[in-house]
């Protein structure tokens, strides 16, 4: 059998998308057909700000195999004002919405203060407990402080370290608190002992993947637009780190993504 025959006996759900993206307005429909033809059953659609989240949720609405995911992005954090503040919890009420996210702290771009970025995280683990939904963080170069910040206002609730570049403490640690790790891109770039440990050292029920396209082309395709179906390529380098096959992988981050996000 080919290679695109075995690709269609596999269910991958990609746990993180942006596919509101003005990258895709042009071809969506062309993007989602190549990535179901390599297996993805599920789109989990993350917005970053107001106007993204309501895409995602109206996008859900066109395509019954993309969730949504709303929330502000801690690069737009200072926009986290208390008016949006209501209208991200009205829009995580949608029937659309599997979790909120994408937030957290970003230390890299430093765009906003650290204090700004924490209270918008905060105000939005807020939501999640208040609605009962997991959430989807958004940590670099700023791990530590990310995990104390769940530590003290997210403890033992559901939630994913999207984009993973921890090591094995960090996922130990996060692991306690409720959380999920999810693999992307990265993890094919280059021999990266750190990540491969840690990946490695995720428990199998607490393991997801993504492609955080249009972002974090995977090796061979740096430079492009990412998409969905590419996830695929995820599966792949992870299995090998694992040492599993990629149909074992596969089924098992599916199964995790479904009983992470509850509707996936």
């Amino acid at each position: 059998m080919g290679q695109i025959g075995v690709a269609r006996l596999l269910e991958l759900i990609d746990t993180h998308v942006h596919l509101a993206d003005v990258r895709f307005a042009a071809d969506l429909p062309e993007v989602l057909f190549r990535a179901r033809h390599a297996g993805v059953v599920q789109f989990v659609c993350v917005g970053y700000d107001i106007e993204s989240s309501a895409e995602a949720i109206k996008l859900s609405s066109t395509f019954p195999d993309i969730v949504a995911a709303v929330g502000i992005h801690p690069n737009r954090s200072g926009d986290a004002l208390p008016g949006t503040l209501r209208e991200l919890d009205l829009l995580s009420q949608s029937h659309a919405v599997v979790a909120i996210g994408e937030c957290g702290l970003d230390y890299y771009r430093n765009t906003e203060p650290p204090d700004v970025q924490t209270e918008a995280f905060i105000a939005q683990l807020r939501i999640a407990e208040a609605r009962g939904l997991p959430v989807i963080v958004h940590s670099r170069d700023a791990m530590e402080q990310t995990l104390d910040v769940i530590e003290k206002f997210n403890p033992g609730r559901r939630g994913v370290l999207h984009c993973f570049d921890g090591t094995v403490a960090d996922v130990s640690r996060a692991v306690s608190l409720g959380f999920w790790i999810s693999a992307a891109g990265q993890v094919t770039y280059r021999r990266d002992r750190t990540l491969a440990e840690a990946l490695a050292s995720v428990p199998a029920d607490r393991l997801v993947i993504e492609t955080d396209c249009p972002y974090l082309s995977p090796a061979g395709h740096r430079g492009e637009r990412n998409e969905p179906s590419r996830v695929r390529l995820v599966a792949d380098a992870v299995a090998a780190i694992r040492g599993c096959s990629v149909e074992q992988l596969a089924a098992q981050t599916t199964a995790n993504a479904r009983r992470l996000f509850g509707k996936a």
